[in-house]
């Protein structure tokens, strides 16, 4: 499947932002998706992931309680709305899909910067 983000740009501190990945193949709907992230000198960092029906999410710390992960397999896109947003936040965010344990198509990735 091939994916493309969208939706990052520049947003101030404390605002919110919805990020789409659109996957292209028929098979996205049987995939577990994750959001990574990676910000200038560091090294890339899972987000939070969500399984093939949407029924089940996980989050890493950073993400809980601010970042939702969600999915359209009708329109075959997954989405990541983080809210609160830090200037810690600025990264490339990256979707990714699996069928197994390794991740097999990335996005190319979408900038998102927070200003303070």
């Amino acid at each position: 499947v091939q994916l493309v983000e969208a939706g990052g740009r520049l947003v101030q501190a404390r605002g919110s932002l919805r990020l789409s990945c659109v996957g292209f193949g028929r098979a996205f709907s049987r995939h577990f998706m994750g959001w990574f992230r990676q910000a200038p000198g560091k090294e890339r960092e899972f987000v939070g992931g969500i399984d093939w029906s949407g029924s089940y999410t996980y989050y890493t710390d950073f993400a809980k309680g601010r970042f939702t992960i969600s999915r359209d397999n009708a329109k075959n896109t997954v989405y990541l709305q983080m809210n609160s947003l830090k200037p810690d936040d600025t990264a490339v965010y990256y979707c990714a899909a699996r069928l197994g344990a390794q991740y097999e198509s990335w996005g190319q990735g979408t900038q998102v910067t927070v200003s303070s």
